[in-house]
């Protein structure tokens, strides 16, 4: 590493969508609904959501058909 310094920042209790398949997630960004409560992506299966819009995407995803798992409650 000649010498450089990064800056690191790491972040507590950042809600995340993971999918194990990435077609869920374009399936997400293309309802606007839903892609509202979307902050970025991180890669091709991991979306970051807004602060506060977790539990209003998770209802959105219920009535998308999905059967959504929440963790860290």
């Amino acid at each position: 590493m000649n010498g450089q310094r990064f800056v690191v920042k790491v972040h507590r209790r950042v809600p995340l969508v993971v999918a194990e398949d990435p077609l869920l997630l374009e399936e997400i960004l293309a309802r606007k609904k839903a892609a509202t409560d979307i902050a970025g992506r991180l890669n091709e299966r991991v979306l970051v959501i807004r602060q506060g819009r977790a539990e209003g995407l998770v209802d959105e995803l219920r009535q998308m058909g999905h059967t959504p798992r929440v963790q860290g409650r």
